[in-house]
């Protein structure tokens, strides 16, 4: 009875609902692909505003999005009824997430709507169109939740995709949406209580976010914001669990390395900092990381700068208000 409530009442974003065009409009604004992977992605499309075919449908897009390249999210996009589609695919399953039942099956679902959402979010043309109807808040619910069940935890990484496609591009206006609309807290719950992709994914999205200058702002003009970041890098630097998975990985450094960066990004703020003094984790100071940089010359000069900075006590800023206090409870 919920989930047919939520069905009902999903409102769609006025941005979307201001689309005029059915799907021959999708196509129209499509040039490149392949005439046949076209029609075969026209008629898929269709199929999702059935909801007889719409898992079907899910289901085979989300495994040829490659073969249909640039031409899909455009499609997916300006097709009359889609977005509205698999949104509901979305808000259905809220009710499953707290207590946590959603099924396997329901998970994989919600996940294929995700990757072509993760789609959307990657193509220029329709990125800050994305954006502006504000999609990506439905996706946080599936970044908090407080088990780590295999159905909810892919639901999880699936939405950090999403989020990690935005920031992977240069664009401030994705920095002051995700700002605006609170990300941090959500990717520093995923980076504490996640498993160990959705920390890498976590940890990567707020490196992106730290590297850019409103990020930055936002991360050191408020101590207990501040704190609460650096805090949760060191946790994960310290963890012994993760260097031990970290020297089974493929790529035993990528956590890391995010992890460097961040610290990285943040050292080039005083109040950040004054922070680090206290915090910044002994093995990042004595060598211990150094085994996983060894092919990553850019990653050991992020490392190298971050103790540099860290030693003079960064290059600008003023202190916080605030975080003296801040920095003496630390060091009680």
């Amino acid at each position: 009875m919920v989930t047919a409530n939520l069905q009902r009442s999903l409102a769609v974003p006025p941005s979307i609902r201001a689309s005029p065009s059915p799907i021959a409009s999708g196509a129209a604004v499509v040039q490149e692909g392949n005439g046949r992977d076209l029609e075969s992605a026209e008629q898929l499309v269709l199929d999702l505003c059935d909801p007889a075919l719409r898992e079907h449908a899910l289901l085979v897009i989300s495994k040829k999005k490659e073969i249909f390249q640039d031409a899909l999210a455009p499609l997916l996009w300006h097709s009359f009824g889609t977005i509205a589609a698999l949104l509901q695919e979305i808000v259905s399953i809220y009710p499953a997430l707290d207590p946590p039942t959603l099924s396997p099956g329901a998970s994989n679902r919600a996940c294929n709507a995700l990757a072509l959402f993760q789609c959307i979010a990657s193509h220029p043309k329709t990125r800050m169109l994305f954006l502006n109807a504000n999609i990506p808040i439905f996706m946080y619910p599936f970044m908090i939740t407080k088990t780590n069940t295999r159905p909810l935890e892919h639901l999880r990484l699936a939405s950090l995709g999403v989020i990690g496609a935005l920031v992977k591009t240069n664009d401030p206006g994705v920095v002051e949406f995700l700002l605006r609309t609170e990300i941090i807290p959500p990717c520093l719950f995923c980076m504490e209580n996640g498993h160990e992709l959705s920390k890498t994914v976590a940890t990567f999205i707020v490196q992106r976010i730290i590297s850019d200058d409103l990020g930055l702002r936002y991360m050191c003009t408020n101590a207990e914001r501040l704190l609460a970041v650096v805090q949760i890098l060191a946790q994960m630097v310290n963890s012994e669990r993760l260097l031990a998975v970290a020297s089974v990985q493929r790529d035993p450094a990528k956590l890391v390395k995010h992890v460097i960066r961040c610290f990285h990004g943040l050292s080039a703020d005083a109040r950040a900092c004054a922070a680090l003094q206290i915090i910044l984790p002994d093995v990042l100071k004595d060598g211990m990381v150094d085994t996983y940089l060894v092919d990553d010359l850019a990653t050991r000069r992020c490392l190298q700068q971050l103790l540099h900075n860290v030693k003079v006590g960064g290059v600008g800023g003023a202190p916080q208000p605030g975080l003296d206090h801040m920095m003496g409870i630390l060091t009680i």
